[in-house]
């Protein structure tokens, strides 16, 4: 009897295209898609998904698992400016579910975070924070996890899409790098950190509108000399880095 298909997740630092990328999974139409399930549940304390409406993070990975063992497979990603304490504590998030992982050059991300959020603590750039957790899926599972970079996505969107696909045992759906502009319900909540997908129609990189960046702004060089380093780990990790 062969196994279900294990839910797949995608962490990301905030800023890295990642629902872009998510985007791209959504117009597949095989998979139930959440957008930032963990993240939004922590804020609000409660999640709907697939039907359910959830008040914990393991409440939800309950779902998750059940979604996909029902032969809908889940797809979820979410980013590391929350912390996720409580889930990880769940041998299950190990055992079960595969995970990988977006990263972008630290300059861009950290300018592009900085534009939509000045309040930023230093943690909320999550670099330091998606290695953590990139550290405890390695060393729970033994195995190193897939890391993709948001301007490869944009680059290479067919190479990047199709590894990334082949990697957790998706076929891969060319049709699904083109969709029609507008926004989704799935984020809807969180819509101004979207603009930009919802009024895109496929994976093409823009020119940034002019904003303070590390080499301008002495804030944001400290953090990014903060992140870099976490950065660095994870960019080695990545196939082109092999």
């Amino acid at each position: 009897m062969t196994a279900a298909p294990k839910p797949i997740m995608l962490w990301a630092v905030p800023r890295s295209r990642s629902t872009a990328f998510l985007r791209v999974m959504m117009e597949r139409g095989d998979l139930e898609v959440a957008h930032e399930p963990f993240s939004y549940l922590q804020d609000d304390g409660r999640f709907s998904f697939a039907g359910r409406t959830v008040t914990s993070p393991v409440e939800l990975l309950d779902v998750m698992l059940e979604v996909s063992a029902s032969g809908r497979r889940v797809f979820a990603k979410d980013t590391s400016d929350y912390t996720y304490t409580p889930l990880f504590e769940d041998e299950r998030l190990f055992t079960d579910v595969i995970h990988t992982f977006m990263i972008r050059e630290p300059e861009s991300a950290i300018a592009s975070h900085y534009a939509m959020n000045p309040e930023a603590t230093l943690d909320e750039y999550g670099f330091e924070y998606l290695h953590a957790i990139f550290e405890a899926v390695r060393s729970a599972t033994g195995e190193t996890p897939l890391v993709i970079d948001g301007d490869d996505l944009v680059a290479r969107p067919e190479v990047t899409v199709r590894a990334y696909c082949e990697h957790v045992g998706l076929e891969f759906v060319p049709e699904a790098l083109r969709w029609d502009p507008g926004e989704q319900a799935g984020w809807r909540r969180t819509n101004r950190w979207h603009a930009e997908v919802a009024q895109s129609s496929g994976l093409v990189a823009r020119a940034p509108t002019r904003r303070e960046t590390p080499a301008t702004n002495e804030h944001l060089r400290r953090v990014a000399d903060h992140h870099r380093p976490y950065y660095e780990a994870l960019a080695r990790a990545r196939p082109s880095a092999a």
